[in-house]
């Protein structure tokens, strides 16, 4: 069994597998990381910034951040650019930034030659209208966290996001697909509450980072489509 979905044409999967499974056989792929690289990026495309996606800030993200001409995101909280969207709100337009992520900004650079887009709670409807102009077989791909040993932890908040975009496509959904659209839409009311009760988001406000979770969680306030292009994503507005 290939566990690909193949015979719907809105699939939903997690994480690095769920890409190397479904990339191949879609369209377009959309990644989903609300708290916080989907939401980091919406913001800093709108505002006319490009960012390129990097998996680890490590003795090779500087190399990488001169050969493209950026400036390299800091650790959140320590530096003018991180990956706190509230950072973010006054980002110059044309600013250059490497924005390192393990869960985002990985599964972005692992989706191939597949068109790839971004998106969150604040855009997922501008997100959905794009991502049909690719075609009609869309892979949307919760990036969930990470464990300390490494492994994936789903996330409250990314399979709502998941479910947000996916409610905008047309198209056949796979059972992973509506159980994603079927959370999105249980929890709509009370979300502003649940976000900030979720162990991620609880994790970010015992850290000193609740406005970051308030930004992530407002629904469908921008028009921005986040498109990986040259191994950046930029702002393209439908």
């Amino acid at each position: 069994m290939n566990f690909d979905q193949a015979q719907f044409e809105v699939r939903c999967e997690w994480g690095q597998q769920g890409v190397l499974r479904l990339a191949p056989i879609s369209d377009v792929v959309i990644i989903v990381d609300v708290l916080s690289f989907s939401t980091c990026i919406e913001i800093a495309n709108r505002r006319g910034a490009i960012v390129f996606p990097y998996q680890w800030k490590d003795e090779f993200a500087n190399a990488f951040a001169r050969s493209v001409g950026a400036e390299i995101a800091e650790k959140r909280g320590s530096g003018r650019y991180s990956l706190s969207p509230t950072s973010l709100l006054l980002i110059e337009p044309g600013t250059r930034l490497v924005l390192p992520s393990p869960n985002g900004s990985s599964l972005s650079r692992i989706t191939g030659t597949t068109p790839t887009l971004t998106g969150c709670l604040r855009n997922h409807q501008a997100v959905a209208i794009a991502a049909m102009q690719y075609g009609r077989r869309i892979a949307v791909i919760p990036a969930g966290e990470t464990w300390e040993n490494g492994s994936l932890r789903p996330s409250f908040e990314d399979l709502i996001g998941a479910g947000a975009v996916i409610n905008g496509l047309n198209g056949s959904r796979s059972p992973e697909a509506e159980l994603a659209v079927a959370a999105y839409e249980g929890v709509l009311r009370s979300l502003n509450h649940l976000i900030k009760q979720c162990s991620s988001g609880q994790e970010l406000i015992q850290r000193g980072f609740e406005q970051d979770v308030e930004l992530a969680a407002e629904i469908n306030v921008s028009d921005c489509v986040p498109t990986l292009m040259n191994g950046a994503y930029t702002n393209c507005i439908n």
